[in-house]
């Protein structure tokens, strides 16, 4: 462990009367709740939320903390019943609240390499390992160790607290949760998504839309191609269509993007199909994503192919055969977080961990989500996106005292409000 974490460490460990702070002129003792954020890190770690899977037991176990320390919870289960929701709040009741947000699922550990059982955390040589720690389970158990601190200071404005499902297959527990509130009419004005960012603040990411197109041909002998109509030929004709609009998105790129690329991008994840060498195949299936920078190149990209297979692809498909077809599975699209030129979530995050700026990301969260709801939304969590997902995953203990600490001095703007 390096010195400047040992310092942290046992800054965070003082007494109250060393730590105390005041609020409303009056003096709240509260120290940094290193233990019990450890205890709750191994505990959610434990709860095997690989999004195939149900989050129930966590989120019940997350609404019995929050409910002791006086939020109101309310738990929203999807259609199946199988996996929730939990929202929660501190203070008054009325728009204008901060939301603290992370997602409760991760992804599987399957064909991983462990050096541990990676839903047992383990601490070695400062950091801590186990499935979810940086994505994101150590962030929600910052905010739920923190949650005394909350109730204890708050102020006149809301603070809520958001934990989500299958946000690693496409945002959807957050889609669910956007319809709720917005049904309600329920506005806070401030999302803070604590994402795996190091601590920095991230004030936009590119949107992620996943699809799978499927083609439906006529089987026939390969000596006689002009019998069958063969699914793999029009898959492939449909990926040269996704080359060509990955050069037209290339020279489309925003003045000023601060992206790596600067532009939407299109990948070709998979083409699948046929059976033998002989043989036409009747279907295919093409997988692609792209990761737009602006809603625009989402438009240009789903028109260009919508009028492509319909006038192009299809008619000559049915020639042949007329029940020849081309299908999109949405998998899942994502919103991007867009750079506001005014953010009160960055100005409030900015004063929090003392940055001086505010970076962009290439990967996808739920803050787009957010944001498309009215609110100003923000990136801050511990840990790095290098490590998510990997085997061996691990957040550092210093960044874990780096988020209480910005977390207790939201607790303390919060007073103040």
């Amino acid at each position: 462990m390096d010195r400047v974490t040992q310092r942290r460490i046992l800054c965070a460990f003082r007494t109250p009367a060393t730590r105390s702070r005041h609020a409303k002129g009056q003096t709240a003792a509260v120290s940094l709740p290193i233990d019990d954020t450890l205890f709750l890190m191994r505990s959610l770690i434990g709860f095997p939320t690989v999004s195939q899977d149900s989050n129930l037991d966590m989120i019940a176990y997350l609404a019995t903390r929050l409910e002791a320390s006086g939020a109101r919870v309310e738990i929203m289960h999807d259609a199946g019943g199988n996996k929730a929701n939990l929202f929660a709040t501190l203070g008054p009741e009325g728009d204008g609240g901060i939301v603290l947000s992370g997602h409760s699922d991760v992804v599987p550990v399957a064909d991983q390499v462990w050096a541990t059982d990676p839903f047992a955390m383990h601490e070695q040589d400062g950091r801590l390992y186990g499935r979810g720690s940086c994505d994101m389970k150590g962030f929600i158990a910052a905010t739920i160790a923190m949650a005394p601190a909350f109730a204890q200071r708050i102020g006149n404005r809301p603070l809520h607290f958001s934990f989500t499902y299958d946000e690693e297959t496409g945002c959807v527990g957050a889609r669910d949760l956007a319809q709720v509130l917005t049904a309600r009419g329920l506005k806070p004005s401030v999302a803070l998504i604590g994402e795996p960012t190091m601590m920095r603040v991230i004030e936009g990411h590119k949107g992620c839309c996943e699809y799978s197109t499927h083609f439906t041909g006529l089987a026939g002998h390969g000596s006689g191609p002009d019998r069958g109509v063969n699914a793999v030929e029009y898959a492939a004709r449909f990926v040269a269509r996704l080359l060509a609009l990955k050069d037209t998105l290339r020279a489309r790129a925003p003045q000023g993007s601060r992206f790596d690329p600067p532009w939407t991008t299109i990948n070709t994840g998979a083409l699948i199909g046929g059976v033998a060498h002989n043989v036409i195949p009747s279907t295919a299936q093409v997988d692609w994503e792209m990761r737009p920078v602006q809603h625009s190149d989402f438009a240009l990209v789903k028109e260009d192919l919508h009028h492509y297979c319909t006038d192009i692809l299809l008619p000559a498909m049915r020639a042949v055969y007329p029940e020849a077809g081309i299908h999109t599975e949405t998998i899942g699209e994502v919103e991007g977080l867009i750079p506001a030129e005014v953010s009160e979530a960055r100005d409030i995050m900015m004063e929090l961990t003392g940055a001086n700026g505010a970076d962009v990301v290439p990967f996808g969260t739920e803050a787009g989500i957010f944001q498309s709801m009215g609110m100003s939304a923000i990136l801050c969590g511990p840990g790095s996106i290098e490590q998510a997902h990997k085997a061996d995953e691990f957040v550092t203990m210093d960044q874990m005292v780096q988020c209480l600490e910005m977390l207790d001095r939201l607790s303390l703007k919060l007073a103040a409000a």
